[in-house]
C-alpha cells in the first residue's frame, strides 16, 4: 500500500462524485446527492473557488477525500469547516482517515485559523470514536435547521 494525501485537482472531479455517493449510501441517504457535475467541478476549480479537498490514493486510485470550505464566525471569525471526510470501505481503519484529517487541520494552521468545526451523525459510532481521539467537543444543544429554497 502506497497511501499518499494530496491537494484534489480538478480531473479528480469525478472520483470525488463517486466517492461522495458512497457516502451518501453509507448515511442512509442515497437519493440526496443532487449536485451535477459541472456545479461541483465549477465551485472547486472555477473563477471564486468554494470549497477545497484533500485526496488520498493508492498507486493513484482515489480511495478517500476530506472536503472543506472557510465560513465565518460573528464570534470567532474565519473557522475552517469540514464538509465530509470519506475513506473506501476497503481501507478504513488503516490510518488514511487520520492521514486526511491531520492533512485538514495543517491547512487550517496555514490559512492561520485557529478553529475547525463539522457535523457527525450521532449514530455513527466509527466516526464518534475517531474524532474522540482529537479531543474534539461534541455540542448537543445546536439544532442543525435547513430551508430548501
Amino acid at each position: 500500500m502506497a497511501i499518499e494525501i494530496r491537494k484534489a485537482e480538478k480531473r479528480d472531479c469525478p472520483s470525488l462524485l463517486k466517492l461522495i455517493q458512497e457516502l451518501a449510501v453509507y448515511e442512509k441517504e442515497p437519493e440526496a446527492v443532487t449536485v451535477s457535475p459541472t456545479h461541483f467541478e465549477e465551485a472547486g476549480f472555477g473563477q471564486s473557488p468554494v470549497w477545497w479537498a484533500f485526496v488520498a490514493t493508492d498507486n493513484d486510485q482515489i480511495i478517500g477525500f476530506a472536503l472543506y470550505y472557510i465560513r465565518y464566525s460573528t464570534w470567532k471569525g474565519k473557522t475552517v469547516y469540514l464538509e465530509d471526510i470519506l475513506v473506501t470501505d476497503a481501507y478504513r481503519h488503516q490510518g488514511v482517515g487520520t492521514l486526511l484529517f491531520d492533512a485538514v487541520v495543517e491547512a487550517c494552521k496555514e490559512l492561520g485559523l485557529h478553529r475547525m468545526n463539522w457535523q457527525v451523525l450521532d449514530w455513527n459510532t466509527p466516526a464518534i470514536s475517531f474524532y474522540q481521539k482529537y479531543k474534539t467537543q461534541f455540542d448537543a444543544h445546536w439544532i442543525n435547521c435547513t430551508l430548501e429554497v
